[in-house]
């Protein structure tokens, strides 16, 4: 019969290697023992990206398409292959690329007898790497791609060995958490393995039931930190402290619903809710109608803001604050005031965009058509695929073939139809615009430049010779050399943050003496910039240079941020408004197409209004404006909307209902369409954008 060969020992009964039980730290990709040898751990590594080394497939061999053989040097070699004839090259050389046989793409890119590969090109420039030029080279043309080793799951091979019920831990890491949930339910282990696991098993049902609670089921636990977005950060740190299960605890969040669409903010409130009810204090930063009428106390700040706030307005519960209190909040509560009468855009678009096929992440095959001088807004549930349609395909294609940023690579999609309409596209994302104290609202609008040259036009300026070079504190000539111009000087704590400490030698002015001895009008430099907006056009009004770049910062309700303010001390709502006053005094030529990601991220309704302004001037200027927004007073406004779905993950990535406003609330899949339709209902039809039927204009698609 049959033999049967067994060891008392773990080893390979082929090769007789012993194979000893894994450890947690092999299962691991942050740890030596797990990482894959090949990335390291990363997932991904460099390799030539063909996309940017032929930009432009349409372009021929001899007109230049592979752009990295278009330096002086090599064009000499070049032009020398091209001289060859075609039969002797194998490869046809008048032809645009994208025509080019499977066959002969494979011989440019690995060469064929007199024809030099762009892979041989690409190794002479590694192998001369020492010199800085061929690293720029290198870094240029090349891109993250997944690692062939690990096909970007970071583990070993070992690491991905282990198992339970066929799944290893990579496969598990890549699941939804809704589906990684119902995968342990439905475990079944030996009594005795059941019994050693018991306490892990209960944390992860737990965690992972908080995560699925809170509307995050569609992402994967492998999911990278950098690609979340802030109310989806904010929701993992809200699990995180459920997850404790602690008592008596004071939980503060600051503005939860960023990122968050109507339907998920009902779940958020109940998890607030939750954690309350389990002898717990929440207070919450918040502009969220929702969440206000949710609160059992509201604490209402102001009565304006920056100089004219710091005061508690009103502090009590929710019902004194709506029939009792006067402020601005109490009167958005109560219905007195609310965002809109934006009045739709005349006539039909004159041209429309197309994304067509765009594959990127969730997003299924979708055809995408925006209209152009219009304000779009793209919506749905968290997941949906939102960002992936704007920020990973659309941004990336149109800023590379116009020149605003070659080195992202656009997301998976067959093309783009029309954007050569644009002459150049602007990304308003949530990054951070200041992470020092040198950066302020007067070097980020470029107004330090007319003011620095005011007072170096002053007599006493001419008199002494002075440049307006004495007057920047980034200049070696006025600023304090103790603090470099910082105003601050940093001490690192070690394993702690550093802080930052206003400069003994400057009192934090930045400047030397004698920047601070010239004056224009009784003030010196340090003083002009610890005025406000407001104040400084009040003080330069008879200076164009300067008041023409300071307009901008006060039609977005900025005009209380001092000049000289640090930028790394502003909100989240208002860095969101220095961005879009940057680009509404702007001077750039041409259609632009303006990206807004979450642009009423901390926002209060007043300055939802303001924003609305502001991107009709963008409008009357001849751009075009595409928000991804969850705020249904910006959705209810917009031209044109378009609804992914129907759920986040891999229930979504597809186009639910598109159309003005009123389509999408007379759509009954659409979750946007279930919200705005109250909305509308609740703040009259005035706001329903679009035609008297309710239609959307006519597409003319330009193919």
């Amino acid at each position: 019969g049959e033999q049967l060969l067994f060891s008392p020992r773990a080893e390979c009964l082929d090769c007789a290697r012993p194979v000893p039980p894994p450890t947690p730290h092999e299962l691991s990709f942050n740890n030596p023992l797990g990482a894959c040898p090949e990335c390291k751990g990363f997932g991904d590594v460099y390799e030539i990206d063909m996309d940017l080394v032929i930009p432009d497939p349409g372009l021929s061999l001899r007109q230049g398409a592979i752009a990295c053989w278009r330096g002086a040097k090599i064009q000499r070699y070049v032009r020398r292959m091209h001289a060859r004839g075609e039969q002797e090259l194998g490869v046809r050389l008048d032809v645009p690329y994208r025509d080019l046989s499977d066959e002969e793409k494979q011989r440019v890119y690995f060469g064929h007898g007199h024809l030099y590969g762009i892979k041989d090109f690409f190794d002479e420039i590694t192998r001369k790497s020492y010199k800085a030029s061929n690293r720029f080279m290198l870094g240029r043309y090349r891109s993250l791609r997944p690692c062939p080793e690990c096909g970007g799951t970071r583990l070993n091979r070992r690491a991905r060995s282990v198992k339970i019920n066929g799944l290893d831990i990579a496969q598990a890491g890549a699941m939804p958490l809704s589906e990684l949930l119902e995968f342990a339910r439905a475990l079944a282990l030996p009594a005795h393995l059941a019994d050693i696991v018991k306490i892990p098993m209960r944390e992860i049902l737990s965690r992972t039931q908080y995560l699925v609670d809170i509307g995050l089921g569609y992402l994967t636990l492998w999911r990278l930190s950098r690609t979340l977005s802030g109310g989806e950060m904010q929701r993992i740190h809200l699990a995180a402290a459920l997850g404790s299960r602690l008592t008596g605890t004071l939980t503060i969040l600051d503005e939860p619903t960023v990122g968050l669409h109507p339907r998920d903010t009902e779940r958020l409130i109940r998890v607030l809710h939750d954690i309350r009810d389990t002898g717990n204090t929440v207070l919450v930063v918040e502009h969220d109608m929702q969440v206000m009428r949710a609160a059992d106390r509201i604490i209402d700040m102001g009565p304006g803001p920056g100089q004219a706030g710091g005061e508690a307005v009103y502090s009590g519960t929710l019902k004194a604050c709506v029939s009792k209190s006067q402020s601005l909040t109490a009167q958005y509560l109560r219905g007195e005031r609310s965002v809109g009468g934006r009045a739709p855009r005349p006539g039909e678009p004159r041209d429309w965009i197309t994304i067509r096929g765009a594959r990127q992440n969730n997003l299924q095959s979708v055809d995408a058509a925006f209209p152009v001088n219009r304000l779009s807004c793209v919506t749905g549930v968290s997941g949906s695929g939102k960002s992936s349609l704007i920020i990973d395909v659309l941004y990336p294609y149109i800023a590379r073939r116009t020149g605003a940023a070659t080195d992202i690579r656009p997301g998976d999609c067959d093309t783009v139809d029309n954007w050569r309409v644009f002459h150049s596209v602007e990304m308003v994302g949530q990054d951070p615009i200041g992470r020092t104290p040198r950066a302020n609202p007067a070097s980020f609008m470029d107004i330090l430049a007319p003011i620095r040259a005011l007072f170096a036009a002053t007599p006493e300026a001419k008199a002494r010779r002075i440049a307006p070079g004495l007057f920047s504190f980034n200049s070696p000539m006025g600023r304090c050399e103790e603090c470099e111009g910082a105003g601050f000087i940093k001490i690192e704590m070690q394993f702690l943050a550093d802080i930052f400490v206003q400069c003994e030698a400057c009192g934090g002015t930045r400047y030397k003496p004698e920047a601070l001895s010239i004056a224009f009008r009784g003030k010196t430099i340090a003083e002009v910039l610890a005025l406000t907006g407001a104040e400084a056009a009040s003080f330069f009004f008879d200076q164009p240079g300067v008041l023409n770049r300071l307009q901008p910062l006060l039609d977005v309700g900025l005009g209380y941020l001092r000049l000289g303010q640090p930028l790394n001390t502003l909100s989240a709502g208002e860095a969101q408004r220095l961005k879009i006053a940057s680009e509404l005094g702007s001077r750039a030529r041409g259609h632009i197409l303006f990206l807004f990601d979450e642009p009423t991220m901390g926002l209060h309704p007043g300055e939802v209004q303001t924003f609305l302004e502001c991107a009709d001037r963008l409008l009357d200027k001849g751009h075009t404006v595409i928000v991804i927004e969850h705020n249904l007073d910006v959705i209810a406004n917009a031209d044109y909307i378009l609804d992914l779905g129907p759920e986040g993950g891999r229930d979504g990535g597809r186009i639910v209902a598109s159309g003005t406003p009123a389509q999408i609330a007379a759509a009954r899949k659409s979750w946007t369409g279930k919200f705005l339709k109250q909305y509308l209902k609740s703040n009259g039809n005035s706001k329903t954008n679009g035609n008297a039927d309710g239609a959307a204009p006519k597409k003319r698609v330009k193919r």
